[in-house]
């Protein structure tokens, strides 16, 4: 999806410092926000120790046979379904139907393969026509909406995705959507073409926001481009919040762990009275509902 290429498998931003050196408080502060400010470090502290890691031979040695089985599992349904496609050639949303069927396959069987315990949360927003919209922190999230979005589906993606070997194939034959991100005045006409092709074919849209994944699984600012596709669009945006990614499956590691993972999908937020005068205001409120529903190790740090 936006950055459905899976070839992104490793995608920075610096571990910042919320609290200051020693106690991690300012002594001099009434005793009241002394108290709260410890109260939430501890929170912080204690939604990291959820999971106990593993990092023992023997749970490395389990992990790269996973990631190795995803990788030919995937080689294989990518050639399945791209023979699928070829003779689909001439009827574009045939492929885009293909290209979600293949992703719901794709999906969940990798998802098995890694064996992470999911759980999901108000799955029946995923059942309308909007542009769903997601956090991004882990290779994982790309298997996860590969298996969640509806059909009817597309993504956007930089238009060099064609050159991942395989998958970048797949996904352009699939007729998914890519962009031209070296300026502006590129970058905005390619959304602009995009919303087109969304209304003209009665299409969902899936975005990553944040426009890169997340080093550390805390959340990143939003790009602007989610919201003048909405504009563009009207269509509704779902906001879809993985939670655990990070810790699953952390930035260059090639070790997954066993981590449990939640996505929560959040009732469709309304477009239709949006204006493009407030561009900014509808980025910080979609922003803000990430903020408010993701976990304190998840949430930004605050400058």
């Amino acid at each position: 999806m936006e950055n459905f290429g899976v070839g992104t498998f490793v995608r920075s931003r610096r571990f910042g410092s919320y609290f200051e050196a020693g106690s991690g408080v300012d002594l001099d502060k009434p005793a009241k926000i002394v108290k709260e400010e410890v109260k939430q470090k501890q929170k912080a502290e204690d939604d990291d120790d959820v999971y106990e890691e593993d990092d023992g031979w023997v749970s490395v040695l389990i992990s790269w046979i996973r990631i190795i089985v995803c990788f030919v599992s995937m080689m294989v349904t990518t050639l399945i379904w791209a023979l699928i496609m070829l003779p689909l050639l001439p009827w574009p949303y045939q492929r885009i139907r293909q290209g979600n069927i293949y992703g719901h396959v794709t999906g969940k069987m990798l998802m098995w393969i890694l064996g992470n315990p999911i759980k999901i949360e108000n799955a029946e927003y995923c059942k309308e026509r909007a542009i769903y919209v997601c956090n991004h922190a882990s290779p994982i999230d790309i298997f996860l909406i590969m298996w969640l979005t509806p059909t009817g589906t597309v993504g956007i993606a930089k238009k060099e995705i064609i050159f991942y070997p395989l998958f970048g194939q797949l996904y352009v034959l699939a007729n998914h959507l890519r962009i031209n991100r070296s300026n502006p005045t590129a970058a905005i006409e390619s959304m602009k073409k995009a919303a087109r092709a969304v209304v003209d074919n009665n299409l969902s849209l899936i975005i990553f926001p944040e426009g890169t994944r997340s080093q550390n699984g805390r959340l990143l600012p939003f790009k602007k481009g989610v919201v003048h596709l909405a504009l563009e669009t009207r269509l509704p945006i779902v906001p879809i919040i993985f939670t655990g990614t990070h810790l699953a499956w952390r930035k260059g590691s090639l070790h997954v762990r066993p981590a449990p993972l939640t996505i929560k999908l959040l009732p469709p937020i309304s477009t239709d009275d949006w204006t493009a005068d407030k561009t900014g205001d509808y980025v910080r409120l979609v922003h803000d509902v990430y903020v408010n529903n993701l976990p304190h190790s998840q949430k930004p740090l605050v400058e």
